[in-house]
């Protein structure tokens, strides 16, 4: 039987206090009961693809030897309308270049659709990638600042053991309008809440939930966990709709760090099978121009999975200034002085000629002495080997590495001063010059554990395109 085999989950280590959000904006009338808990938001060199590619690396980590034979990227926010956000995606990953590969947006279901429909097509043993990210932006001193937060979550399905055996899925599409966004507009424009609960929430889950059942011969009260990523008002009319038990339902945990948009429902799916039971059944439901009902029965395996949630829990960092959040998520012209003014233009040709090198990361391994090195090249650096053509290419995203010198330099540019870079250390010997994110002032030391995390290199904000490499940041648990 299909089902899921892994999930990943990745927050931005970076998090706004709502109190921090309303003592900036509050005289516009947000109140205080707004004002608990915090969202994950993007560091300036994140976006809804780098951020996939983190969750992605997670869920893929349970499962080395996967033979992955599609990949689906959904988003709302993808960074290019007109150039594959799956394909750069899967390129950082050292993917096949032969697998199916597809971008989904459109719609906040658009993450419980990939899924629905890779779940649906499992076959043959092979395995389909899922990763759902969002970075939506709330427009400052709306209700969205408040609810909106960043974050992705990918899913890797098959046949065989897992998480989560696949039972059936119902869709159910309708031109319901709750809330919307023009492709050139930076936020949405929404809907009174109380008329998409009672015109669309209830109504059209509760079809899609009934189809479902009734097909399957399942009574809503056998529901053990239901997955139901919307405000606490409308869970409690869905539930009375459905006839869908109010203890199953999965704490949609956005008080710690927001509604994190298409990617949510997969991400609550996480939280819901850590502690799922044997034969517990999970139904999943997505919401947007439409429904998405997956009924799941849990497998009760723990063996080879990762989540990575309490990770990213763990490792939050507290965003202190409104202003300089407003300015990563380009809401705030500032002026960075002389340093900033050059010309971003990507060389697209070398960017094509070197794409495994940039984007997948790749470096090289000595045949004859083992010397590891980046990037690759025909003659080998090690002074004692330079034996030539003896390259063979590793990935190096994954190895373990630490910081073997540093420089927090406060007069170059950067978004986020100040601008830290130097040389990371390879365990497997070796080492790369690059720069740091996601490092506070001060928290850079030598020898620490860092991961390499795929992240914005520059944005050529003249002709519109973003160009990425790989950073060091803190490892885990820092």
């Amino acid at each position: 039987m299909a089902g899921i085999s892994s999930l990943g989950c990745y927050l931005p280590r970076l998090r706004l206090s709502r109190q921090t959000i309303t003592e900036a904006m509050g005289w516009l009338g947000q109140g205080n009961s707004r004002a608990k808990g915090e969202i994950a938001t993007c560091n300036w060199d994140e976006d809804s693809l780098t951020m996939g590619v983190e969750a992605a690396r997670i869920a893929l980590s349970a499962l080395p030897h996967a033979e992955l034979d599609a990949l689906t990227f959904a988003s709302t926010t993808a960074p290019f309308a007109d150039h594959a956000n799956g394909v750069v995606l899967a390129t950082a990953l050292g993917l096949d270049a032969s697998l199916r590969v597809s971008d989904a947006g459109g719609s906040q279901r658009a993450g419980t659709s990939a899924l629905a429909a890779a779940l649906a097509g499992a076959d043959g043993g092979r395995a389909s990638l899922v990763v759902a990210a969002d970075q939506r932006l709330g427009k400052p001193g709306s209700p969205q600042e408040l609810q909106y937060g960043h974050g992705a979550t990918a899913a890797v399905t098959g046949t065989g053991h897992g998480l989560a055996e696949y039972l059936g899925a119902e869709h159910l599409a309708a031109d319901f309008v709750d809330h919307y966004r023009e492709s050139s507009a930076l936020f949405d424009y929404v809907l009174e809440e109380r008329w998409a609960r009672e015109a669309g929430w209830n109504p059209l889950v509760g079809r899609a939930v009934g189809r479902l059942l009734g097909r399957l011969g399942v009574q809503a009260a056998e529901i053990d966990k239901v997955v139901l990523a919307c405000p606490a008002a409308t869970a409690r009319g869905v539930l009375k709709a459905t006839g869908l038990r109010g203890e199953a339902l999965v704490s949609d945990r956005s008080m710690e760090f927001g509604d994190t948009g298409c990617g949510h429902p997969l991400l609550m799916l996480a939280g819901a099978l850590e502690d799922a039971k044997r034969d517990e059944r999970v139904l999943v439901i997505g919401f947007g121009q439409g429904a998405d009902a997956i009924l799941l029965r849990a497998t009760g395996e723990r063996q080879a999975v990762s989540f990575g949630l309490q990770e990213a829990l763990a490792t939050r960092r507290e965003e202190t200034h409104y202003t300089r959040f407003l300015a990563h998520q380009g809401l705030l012209p500032v002026e960075f002085g002389m340093r900033a003014e050059r010309d971003n233009r990507t060389a697209q040709t070398v960017a094509w000629r070197k794409h495994e090198v940039v984007t997948g990361f790749t470096g090289g391994r000595c045949r004859s002495c083992n010397a590891l090195q980046f990037p690759l090249s025909r003659v080998c650096v090690a002074p004692d080997c330079r034996e030539t053509d003896t390259q063979e290419p590793v990935r190096l995203a994954e190895l373990p590495a630490s910081i073997k010198t540093f420089t927090e330099d406060w007069l170059a540019y950067s978004a986020r001063p100040p601008l830290v870079y130097g040389n990371v250390l390879f365990e497997a010997g070796g080492n790369v010059f690059m720069e740091f994110t996601d490092f506070a002032p001060g928290e850079a030391a030598v020898g620490r554990p860092v991961r390499f995390m795929f992240r914005i290199k520059d944005v050529d904000s003249r002709r519109g395109f973003r160009r990425y490499f790989w950073k060091a940041a803190p490892g885990l648990g820092a």
